[in-house]
């Protein structure tokens, strides 16, 4: 049994499974304390429908029940807008929750990204993760459906950690479909036929059957 807690940060209802979904039901698996942080509400900007927010809660708390999640935190910062949110306020969200369930590893999105909203989660999990915090790593997971569509000359997402989710892939899918309101269809990323060929490409890459990609954004050593 372990007795290392981890946090996952997305800025969106269903990031957090999108990226590192595999990931965290292998550490829930290993006994793990795992935490979900939703920074925005995840709707106004994109529905005109407010009442979609309890919804994707609904979703949000049925897809952490399926990755054995032990608990969800929601922000409820403005959807589609952090840019326009002061960084402090951000920080201070990301900062609560760090503060408040300790962990060991947190799992945020990747800097080289085409959504605003992505980009300020990471900037914000970085200052809220920086040394005294107790964070001893951080990874950063692409985003189907915008960290792929990063294009021309900016940096592109560029991975040099890989977990296998060959064992927990289905579940994966499975807690991405609570997101009823997100799900569509082949070929958009994210479906469940695109996450699936997805993790099998990053598989290769790593030489497991399938695979979640990061890049190691921080870790902390101690060398005996």
């Amino acid at each position: 049994m372990s007795d290392r807690t981890v946090l996952a940060v997305g800025a969106h209802p269903d990031d957090e499974v999108l990226g590192p979904g595999g990931t965290l039901a292998r550490h829930a698996d290993a006994g793990d304390e795992v935490h979900l942080l939703i920074v925005t509400e995840g709707t106004t900007a994109q529905y005109d429908d407010e009442s979609l927010i309890e919804t994707k809660r609904r979703e949000a708390r049925a897809c952490a029940e399926t990755l054995a999640a032990t608990d969800v935190h929601f922000g409820d910062l403005p959807d589609m807008r952090l840019d326009d949110v002061p960084h402090v306020e951000v920080n201070a969200v990301i900062e609560s929750v760090v503060d408040e369930v300790a962990p060991d590893i947190v799992y945020t999105h990747a800097r080289n990204e085409v959504n605003r909203d992505h980009v300020a989660v990471h900037e914000s999990t970085v200052v809220a993760t920086r040394p005294g915090s107790g964070v001893t790593r951080v990874l950063a997971y692409e985003t189907p459906s915008s960290t792929e569509w990063t294009g021309g000359s900016t940096p592109r997402f560029n991975p040099s950690a890989y977990v296998d989710v060959s064992g927990v892939l289905d579940r994966k899918i499975d807690a991405f479909g609570a997101y009823e309101t997100e799900t569509r269809s082949y070929p958009h990323p994210r479906s469940a036929e695109a996450l699936r060929a997805r993790a099998q490409t990053r598989g290769t890459e790593a030489g497991f059957a399938a695979a979640e990609a990061f890049e190691v954004v921080t870790e902390r050593l101690e060398v005996p």
